[in-house]
């Protein structure tokens, strides 16, 4: 089913209860304002071309209601990344893409210091000019028996593109990813099997919808199940958001655990007694993490798996199958197969290997890439690019990116082993980041990038006790900050450089 065909039958379901509560702007909206607020919506973006839409606006009641709208218009929204480098982020996507319009948000603009760019409009310009009849026209319309309304609204098939998102780019520019309404669907059915969900949960939406993190967990979840959304668009106001999860009784709650950290050290015990779900994903959890977060507010931290090609959910944890550690067991709609990156081969349990992954969750393939595209996806199989195993039991583990590996002396050794040891030997006020740089004699080498000076000598000794020799940064680079991505990862490609720059001075 069409997403927003399935969001028109949830609103008619639910229509007095509230879909939206935005604590940024304090505004509220009804399934039913919000079926209408979508419809007036539709009608004003025919008046721009056909095709992509490109969508710059804050987590919030009117990006939520952006995207249903371009939807129901006929339109694929493109979601901007603005956390860092709108401008060039806005002239990458309608280059890549090959459109014009974007619906920006005018005091998102300004707080940003991006100029207005050719074929940007503001959706605080779409509203003021929304008149009295525009209203009545959508009122009347979405009083209409569901099967009538349905045919006023764009009308399509599965296999059409329900958004664009882009890649990271933490390793290589970004990549334009196509999902489709039949991948998100898949991917909000299987995480329905993993979890109990309920019309009558509370979901903080706090991320932005430009990560499909955000995209599917934080907006298309809590539509899809009929759930009331809480908005709020500033995911690193750590403390105002303990704050809202406790004010408005939430019941689920998605964040990146660099996000957790930051509601684990302003939170107060008792502020997330009504979460029954609190789920990391997008960068491994610590298991620091979750023993502070059962410590202090006696929750489960739960981690999953996935990436936005996937939709983006792979693998996850629940009450009742998890396993402290691992990403998960792989959704009941979702084949996971690791293979050998050398052979092809599937590899037995517990040996290492690329994780591939089948299923309609994953991605058409990256817009205007054939060659990225048949790279990445093969016989119907995704390769993630990523390195991990499966246990006895079915449990994924995720041990880093096959990018993040090198090979010395005919051992491969993990990047990420290498930093997760270190990082236990840090203080907490210490970030961490191993990064692989060319050198003369060994053809590579391991160096450490820290924010802190530290006792070297010692902090190697201490690693060489989990690590062969051959496995050690040979050099620390000390800067007063890691860049990260908009997600809260380690942007490893500037910091790759930065490093790289540093060592050539």
């Amino acid at each position: 089913m069409l997403l927003h065909h399935h969001f028109v039958r949830i609103a008619k379901q639910f229509e007095n209860k509230m879909a939206i509560n935005d604590r940024t702007t304090g505004k509220n909206v009804s399934y039913g304002k919000a079926l209408i607020a979508s419809l007036i919506l539709a009608d004003k973006f025919k008046e721009y071309d056909e095709g992509f839409i490109g969508i710059m606006i804050p987590t919030s009641a009117g990006c939520v209601l952006s995207i249903l709208g371009a939807l129901m218009s006929g339109r694929v929204p493109v979601m901007i990344n603005y956390s860092m480098g709108a401008e060039k982020n806005c002239k990458y996507a309608q280059e890549k893409c090959a459109f014009k319009t974007i619906i920006a948000s005018k005091t998102l603009v300004e707080k940003l210091n991006c100029p207005r760019m050719q074929g940007m409009v503001f959706i605080e310009d779409i509203m003021d000019n929304v008149s009295i009849l525009d209203k009545i026209k959508a009122a009347l319309r979405a009083k209409l028996p569901i099967e009538r309304l349905l045919k006023k609204i764009n009308f399509g098939d599965e296999d059409d593109n329900a958004v664009i998102l882009f890649t990271s780019g933490s390793e290589k520019d970004p990549k334009a990813v196509q999902l489709t309404h039949r991948n998100l669907s898949a991917n909000l059915v299987g995480i329905s099997q993993a979890f109990d969900l309920s019309s009558k949960d509370i979901f903080l939406a706090n991320l932005p919808f430009f990560h499909v993190f955000g995209l599917t967990a934080n907006l298309w979840l809590p539509l899809y199940y009929g759930m009331t959304i809480v908005t709020y668009a500033n995911p690193l106001d750590f403390k105002n958001i303990c704050d809202i999860i406790r004010e408005e009784k939430v019941t689920f709650v998605v964040g990146t655990p660099i996000f957790m950290w930051g509601y684990l050290r302003k939170s107060e015990p008792g502020d997330f007694a009504s979460c029954r779900i609190m789920l990391t994903g997008a960068d491994t959890t610590p298991d620091s993490l979750r023993e502070e977060f059962l410590h202090k507010h006696r929750i489960t931290l739960l981690e999953g798996y996935g990436c936005t090609e996937t939709s983006p959910v792979i693998s996850v944890n629940s009450h009742t199958n998890n396993r402290p550690g691992s990403v998960g067991l792989p959704l009941a709609n979702v084949k996971v197969r690791v293979e050998n990156y050398e052979t092809g081969e599937e590899c037995g349990v517990g040996e290492i290997g690329k994780i591939l992954v089948k299923g309609d969750n994953v991605m058409k393939g990256y817009f205007d890439d054939f060659e990225a595209t048949t790279l990445s996806i093969r016989h119907g199989w995704y390769d993630t690019g990523d390195m991990g195993y499966q246990d006895s039991d079915g449990y994924l583990w995720h041990v880093g990116r096959l990018k993040r590996f090198m090979k010395i002396g005919g051992e491969m050794v993990s990047l990420i082993r290498v930093e997760n040891v270190l990082n236990h030997l840090l203080p907490d006020d210490i970030s961490c980041c191993i990064v692989e740089v060319p050198d003369s004699m060994r053809g590579a080498k391991i160096i450490a990038a820290v924010t802190k000076k530290i006792d070297e000598k010692a902090v190697l000794k201490k690693m060489a006790k989990e690590l062969p020799n051959f496995a050690l940064p040979k050099n620390f680079v000390i800067f007063e900050e890691l860049p990260k991505m908009g997600s809260g990862k380690l942007d490893f490609r500037r910091i790759t450089d930065m490093v790289r720059d540093s060592l050539r001075k």
